[in-house]
């Protein structure tokens, strides 16, 4: 077995809201973006979130690869979601900053971003985000990042429909 590393953040989080994975089914169900390019929830646990994007021409640049904008959409959703999951029933998570960088071109039969709380705080919550691409059974990581959430506590997430 390993030592523990600084950078495997899934360790020793533990949710506020029991109810954690059912609240972010709900909130992901709501955002029209995640519906429109197909995206789905593969994998929500206590600070780790896993998002995934099935190939589609429509999804791509001049080149045939993912667009970053799609790279980046699911990266962040992936992160917000990893952050919420920590936070309070009676809260919802918004975006503060995120920086993502490119380091191999995203092709492949599907994307997987996944995001980790870095550490949880009371109002803003660190993150970090990788995507991978997925073609032939090997996983490339195409981008990472970090990013910036936020707890808006005793606001619903549902309030602005």
């Amino acid at each position: 077995m390993s030592a523990f590393s600084p950078f495997d953040m899934t360790r020793g989080h533990k949710p506020l809201d029991p109810d954690f994975a059912t609240r972010i089914r709900a909130s992901f169900a709501r955002q029209g973006a995640m519906k429109l390019i197909g995206a789905r929830l593969a994998r929500i646990e206590p600070g780790f979130v896993e998002v995934e994007l099935p190939f589609r021409p429509e999804l791509t640049q001049q080149h045939g690869y993912f667009h970053a904008g799609m790279t980046s959409i699911i990266a962040d959703t992936a992160a917000g979601y990893a952050a919420y999951s920590l936070f309070p029933a009676d809260s919802t998570v918004l975006t503060v900053e995120f920086k993502i960088n490119f380091v191999a071109p995203a092709l492949g039969r599907k994307l997987v971003a996944t995001g980790r709380v870095i550490r949880r705080g009371r109002t803003l919550t660190p993150c970090q985000m990788e995507v991978s691409a997925v073609l032939g059974g090997k996983a490339t990581v195409c981008a990472a990042g970090l990013a910036t959430m936020m707890c808006l506590a005793g606001q619903r997430d549902d309030a602005n429909r």
